[in-house]
C-alpha cells in the first residue's frame, strides 16, 4: 500500500515548478491531490506560460494518485471559500495535507533596485499574490483539519533563514512565508492542536521549467547549464521537494518538527529519498563548501 493511500491534499499553486513537483510527487504516494491555480487549458493566467493545472492534475493520476484540477485565483476570497467548500462535499470533510505554494511574482521583482527606488506599486503587489494568498488560503483550508483535529500545511519559501535575498519585496515575501508557518504552529499549538502540525519547505536551486528556459536547456540536458552558471550542477528539479513533501506528510512523527522551515536537502538525510534521475543534491553542502556559509 502506498504511503498516502487515503489522503486528501490539496496543492495551492500547483500549476508549475515545486507546485507541480510536489501535487505529482503527493500523488505518487498514493494521495487524492487537488490542484488549483490560475492556468487552463484556453485560458492562461496573466504569466502567459503553457502549463496548466489539468496537465499537474494529469500528471497525478499517472503518478498511482487521482488529480482533480479546480482553477482558482487565490487572490480571490469567495472563490477559496468555494473551493474547500467542494472539498469538504466531495472528501466528506477530509484534508490532511494542505500545501501554500502561490507565487506569480517573477514579473514585479527588481532585483539590485534599492527600496528608495523600487516601484512601489509592485512591491506591494508581491505581498498580495505571494503571502496574502497563502493567508487567505489557510484561513478557508485550515478549519477543515481543525474539525477532524489533524493534518499538516506546508508553507513552500525560498531558503531557511531570515537573511536578505537581494530585493526588498522578494526578501519580504519569501522570509513572510517561513514566519507564517511559525505564526500558524503558534495558534495551534496555543489553542490545543496538537495533531495539526505548519512547516516551512523550501528546495534547492530548483530546475523549474522557467529556469531550464532561462538556461536554455531541456531536463535532458539540462548539464549545459554548467556553462552558465557551475552551480547549476547542484540543480534540483520540482520533484525533490515534492518527495520531501511525501515524506513528511507520510512521517507519524511529523509534528516534532512545527513551525519549523525545512529544506530538500536536509530531508534527503533524514528519509533517504532521491531526485527522479537517482540523484541526492545538497544544496546546503555544496554552498557552504563554495562559499563558506549556511545557504540562505
Amino acid at each position: 500500500m502506498k504511503p498516502l493511500q487515503g489522503k486528501v491534499a490539496l496543492v495551492a499553486g500547483a500549476t508549475r515548478g515545486a507546485g507541480r513537483g510536489i501535487a505529482v510527487s503527493l500523488g505518487e504516494a498514493g494521495a487524492t491531490v487537488y490542484c488549483t491555480g490560475r492556468s487552463t487549458r484556453g485560458n492562461p493566467s496573466p504569466m502567459n506560460r503553457p502549463e496548466t493545472i489539468e496537465e499537474t492534475a494529469e500528471m497525478v493520476t499517472a503518478r498511482g494518485g487521482e488529480g482533480i484540477p479546480v482553477r482558482t485565483d487565490h487572490k480571490i476570497e469567495d472563490e477559496v471559500k468555494a473551493l474547500f467548500e467542494r472539498v469538504k462535499e466531495e472528501q466528506n470533510g477530509q484534508l490532511d495535507i494542505l500545501v501554500n505554494d502561490i507565487w506569480g511574482s517573477e514579473s514585479l521583482i527588481e532585483f539590485g533596485t534599492p527600496f528608495w527606488e523600487m516601484v512601489i506599486q509592485k512591491a506591494i503587489k508581491v505581498h498580495e499574490t505571494a503571502v496574502h494568498t497563502h493567508m487567505i488560503t489557510s484561513r478557508y483550508g485550515v478549519p477543515l483539519m481543525i474539525e477532524q483535529g489533524k493534518g499538516l500545511i506546508l508553507e513552500i519559501t525560498d531558503g531557511v533563514t531570515y537573511k536578505y535575498r537581494g530585493a526588498l519585496p522578494y526578501s519580504m515575501a519569501k522570509i513572510g512565508t517561513i514566519h507564517l508557518a511559525e505564526a500558524m504552529a503558534g495558534d495551534l499549538v496555543n489553542k490545543g492542536y496538537p495533531d495539526i502540525t505548519a512547516i516551512g519547505l523550501t528546495p534547492g536551486f530548483l530546475r523549474s521549467e522557467e529556469m531550464l528556459e532561462k538556461f536554455g536547456v531541456t531536463e535532458e540536458n539540462w548539464q549545459e547549464g554548467a556553462k552558465v552558471d557551475l552551480d547549476f550542477l547542484m540543480s534540483e528539479t520540482p520533484y525533490y521537494v515534492g518527495r520531501a513533501a511525501a515524506s513528511l506528510a507520510a512521517d507519524q512523527n511529523v509534528h516534532r518538527l512545527n513551525g519549523k522551515t525545512m529544506s530538500s536537502w536536509a530531508l534527503m538525510h533524514e528519509y533517504n529519498f532521491t531526485d527522479i534521475n537517482g540523484t541526492q543534491p545538497d544544496w546546503g553542502k555544496h554552498f557552504k563548501e563554495k562559499y563558506g556559509e549556511e545557504a540562505r
